[in-house]
């Protein structure tokens, strides 16, 4: 018994020292990917302010500013957010900016037009809308996938922790 617990601390000790340098690599990277090169990307090639984005009622503060300043900040957050990301540059400053523009998307976009009960709630958790439905299903996982990166930062292998050691000397 003791020699299995011996095995399953040294593994234990292994797999936290790989996770500290891997584990936080690959959602990094598929958030950029999802921010950068599919959501952001597609803005940078719209020649103009979509009706459908300019239709759309923001949430306070946003609601203050005219719909082509928000495609711009929007367009400029998901774009130097993932660059960032792929980086581990500023990381937890760029994952907690990017939960900010999924929630403001959540509330813009893919959240329900009436919710009266947690059954009609539910029926918001899909990745395509029924009509009224919603559907934030893929950026509520977006969230929970940013928050690691917002509390622990991009890992070891990121930028971030070359700065951090730089500074430390």
């Amino acid at each position: 018994m003791k020699k299995l617990q011996a095995l399953w601390d040294k593994t234990v000790v292994g797999l936290e020292s790989a996770g500290s340098w891997v584990a936080l690599l690959p959602i990094r990277l598929i958030m950029a990917y999802e921010f950068w090169w599919v959501a952001g990307r597609g803005k940078l090639r719209a020649e103009d302010v979509p009706t459908w984005f300019a239709d759309k009622e923001f949430p306070f503060p946003f609601s203050l500013f005219p719909a082509g300043f928000n495609w711009f900040a929007v367009t400029w957050v998901e774009v130097l957010g993932g660059i960032c990301l792929v980086l581990g540059l500023f990381t937890r400053f760029w994952a907690f900016s990017l939960i900010i523009v999924t929630i403001v998307a959540i509330v813009s976009t893919h959240w329900p037009s009436e919710v009266n009960s947690l059954a009609q709630l539910w029926e918001g958790y899909r990745v395509t809308a029924r009509e009224g439905s919603g559907n934030f299903r893929i950026p509520l996982l977006f969230i929970v996938m940013l928050l690691p990166l917002v509390f622990y930062g991009g890992g070891k292998a990121s930028l971030d922790n070359v700065v951090a050691k730089f500074l430390k000397k």
